[in-house]
């Protein structure tokens, strides 16, 4: 179970970044862009997914999510835990154990064979599901685990990620008119400052990857057009 005192958002903001700098979970390179999923490219990249191999890290971390969603979306407003497929299914299990609460999770797609399921583990109509994964970009890959989820005839209307990128001003937009709340740890915003405070990147770099965070858009056209 979690303990009963934790710092507020802003210090829990702060220290969410100072962890994912520390595991190197966070790298910025303005030289040589890192390419996306979408295709196009930027001087930042996270991966959560290290996380997972730092247990005092992780268990802050795991801390720090269960009650932000506690105090954001209030301590019994949960029966059911599911991670999206991978990333979320760890971070799901931490969560799950913390809250007492049953976990559960939910595929990308149906598995193509047995039952083609798309949820694994116990899910029941009236549930009361916190999706939780590991980051958010601008929101639209959350939207088939949610929809996945409410085909079971439970309800998801919260996901807990520990990083937002927090600049796509659409993204809360996106989950917010599918009946969807975003909890998050820390944003680029925190991790640019803590990155800042550290030194731990050279000035170049961090006024690049503060000039992407402005207006990535135009910083990735301009890219392009280079």
């Amino acid at each position: 179970m979690i303990p009963s005192s934790f710092p507020d958002s802003t210090e829990i903001a702060r220290l969410s970044a100072r962890m994912l700098l520390e595991i190197g979970a966070v790298d910025f390179n303005s030289r040589e862009p890192f390419t996306y999923a979408s295709g196009l490219q930027g001087p930042t990249y996270v991966d959560c997914r290290k996380i997972i191999s730092f247990p005092r890290v992780r268990s802050a971390l795991m801390d720090f999510l269960v009650v932000t969603v506690m105090r954001e979306a209030g301590f019994e407003a949960f029966n059911n835990i599911a991670g999206g497929e991978t990333a979320g299914i760890p971070f799901s299990a931490f969560v799950a154990e913390r809250m007492a609460l049953p976990m559960s999770y939910v595929r990308k797609k149906p598995k193509g064979y047995g039952r083609n399921a798309r949820i694994e583990g116990a899910m029941t109509e009236g549930d009361r599901v916190l999706l939780v994964e590991d980051l958010t970009t601008d929101g639209g890959s959350k939207l088939s685990f949610v929809d996945a989820i409410r085909e079971t005839g439970a309800t998801c209307g919260h996901t807990a990620v520990i990083f937002y990128y927090g600049i796509f001003p659409e993204t809360e937009k996106t989950l917010g008119d599918h009946g969807v709340k975003l909890h998050s740890l820390c944003t680029w915003w925190d991790v640019l400052a803590e990155a800042k405070a550290q030194g731990s990147f050279d000035a170049e770099t961090l006024a690049e990857v503060e000039s992407f965070l402005n207006d990535p858009r135009k910083w990735q056209e301009a890219r392009q057009k280079g």
